[in-house]
């Protein structure tokens, strides 16, 4: 839990954007490059160097080349054949869950949702880093992917890329609702509700009963100074602690903004396209959304001045119009630190990325760490933002003057990395997400006073087996 989000002109990856009509397309491809690469890795010690397979999530190719870059680079040590999973992040966890559960010596390394982590690791599937390994694998990254990486304060994973939200807002739009905002502004969501119901425009948020609504949930709890459960360590004996002020709080932001006239018509099925595109609508007005929803907007740009070069002379006129136009869609395209729950509280903004995990079972642990340590390095890092839109785990990519220039916001985009705010940490995740959707869908029932506490107590009873989601 595309929590991968980024690509260019593309929704998000990962359970953020689950495309239907491809999926069947991608269920057959996916068998088929696991069949290849399970073959490659049978034969690798015989005909050649070892083979490392590294199970990656879909995204544009952007892990394809840093495998083959990470092999040449090897010099012949190894060679990383990639195997694809399923485009949907639950669907992801289940191939893996069974082949690990049985052992699977052909899992060396793998891309994994955030939020799997401490069910891999405390399942024994996952190789632990220790000593000197850990610490070099880790050098100069961000805190918030650092924390997502570990279970019971041990490292079980490198953290590959990350990603957060930001508030994006149409700066005409802020300046009609007399909102004073910028890069810097710390704007509540109190404030940006007013200022879209003074502007007669919207608030896009992700709020169909999906993990995108959990990632929203726990944000909103985490700025107002709370956490969804107290003890996540515990296991199914953890206590729940979103019954409390915090939570009270995040349920008010909610029922406040699916009550408004700031709220889309569709925010109960809301997800990352419904509210780029009700942004890019006519009464597009604030949105919390990946960065993919800017480099969809700069990478048409840019696409848009390709075409012009070689256009002929019949059609740059027409094509400087769009160009135009395009121009000034981007240079109205502000962006903000995501809203803040208690005025004077900096917010705790939403975390999603990849970790990459290597296999308890493989027969390749040394070429697979090594491989790892290429695949995650700043170099790699800065070249998988470039092509993906997914932002590094590496503090110092972010001071890039290419990655700068692209992206005019990296600034904001570290810092709201290293405040994010994962999501609970515990083996029993795919539980706890699935209360929480059940209980806060939809918005505008949400209630302050009721809802924490259900959530509390379905938490409690679905763990130890008193009721099913």
């Amino acid at each position: 839990m595309r929590d991968a989000a980024g690509r260019k002109g593309r929704r998000p990856q990962s359970k953020y954007a689950e495309r239907p009509a491809g999926r069947r397309r991608a269920a057959l491809f996916a068998a088929l490059t696991l069949a290849a690469a399970a073959a490659l890795a049978g034969c690798g010690s015989d005909s050649g160097p070892p083979v490392v397979t590294w199970y990656v999530n879909p995204d544009n190719g952007g892990q394809a080349k840093l495998a083959a870059k990470c092999t040449q680079q090897a010099g012949g040590k190894y060679r990383i054949a990639t195997a694809l999973l399923p485009r949907d992040s639950t669907a992801q966890r289940e191939q893996l869950v069974r082949r690990l559960a049985a052992g699977d010596k052909g899992i060396d390394l793998m891309s994994l949702d955030l939020p799997y982590l401490a069910e891999f690791a405390n399942a024994g599937f996952l190789h632990k880093f220790q000593g000197s390994e850990a610490s070099e694998l880790t050098k100069g990254m961000l805190a918030g992917p650092l924390e997502a990486a570990k279970w019971k304060d041990e490292l079980y994973a490198v953290p590959f890329n990350s990603n957060t939200q930001v508030l994006w807002y149409h700066k005409s739009v802020a300046a009609k609702a007399g909102l004073d905002i910028g890069p810097n502004s710390d704007v509540t969501w109190k404030q940006v509700i007013a200022a879209a119901e003074k502007s007669g425009t919207t608030v896009q948020v992700q709020a169909s009963r999906y993990e995108g609504y959990t990632v929203l949930i726990n944000s909103l709890v985490a700025s107002a100074g709370g956490k969804i459960l107290k003890n996540p360590e515990a296991g199914k004996d953890v206590t729940p602690a979103i019954d409390s002020a915090a939570g009270r709080a995040a349920a008010d932001v909610l029922r406040t903004l699916g009550r408004s006239k700031a709220a889309s018509a569709d925010i109960s099925n809301s997800d990352e396209g419904t509210s780029q595109a009700g942004f890019n609508a006519d009464n597009g007005g604030f949105m919390t959304n990946w960065p993919f929803v800017y480099t969809a907007e700069t990478g048409t740009l840019n696409d848009l001045k390709t075409q012009r070069k070689s256009a002929p002379a019949g059609k740059r006129a027409a094509l400087d119009k769009q160009i135009r136009e395009q121009q000034a869609k981007v240079d109205d395209f502000g962006y903000a630190r995501w809203p803040g729950v208690v005025k004077g509280r900096p917010s705790a903004p939403p975390l999603g990325g990849i970790n990459l995990a290597v296999g308890a079972f493989s027969q390749h642990t040394k070429e697979s760490v090594e491989a790892a340590r290429c695949i995650t390095s700043p170099a790699s890092q800065k070249e998988y933002m470039l092509g993906e839109g997914l932002l590094p785990t590496v503090e110092s990519v972010y001071a890039d003057p290419e990655i700068r220039k692209a992206f005019p916001m990296a600034g904001l985009l570290r810092k709201s990395v290293d405040q994010g705010a994962p999501r609970p940490i515990t083996p029993y995740y795919p539980d706890i997400t699935a209360a929480v959707q059940r209980t806060w869908h939809p918005a505008s029932a949400v209630s302050p006073s009721r809802t924490p506490e259900a959530t509390a107590k379905l938490i409690v009873a679905v763990l130890h087996d008193k009721e099913l989601i």
